[in-house]
């Protein structure tokens, strides 16, 4: 019981760290497209931090999370 607890915690920083690196990533794209002028890549951009405040969402939960996710 102890390791699936233990699992869990390490499962809630694993997602909160990668929704951390996400969102950061989705803002540099976000930035790079503004510079270029390309809307698409903003629009990614936007998408990919989104992606991250919802992992970071799941990992301060403790929810459980897919497996392929």
């Amino acid at each position: 019981m102890a390791d699936s607890r233990d699992e869990a915690a390490a499962n809630s920083v694993e997602d909160q760290a990668k929704g951390l690196g996400n969102e950061l990533k989705g803002k540099g794209r976000n930035a790079l497209g503004g510079l270029t002028g390309d809307v698409s890549e903003q629009f990614r951009g936007k998408a990919e931090e989104l992606k991250g405040k919802a992992q970071q969402e799941l990992g301060k939960a403790g929810s459980p999370r897919p497996e392929n996710g």
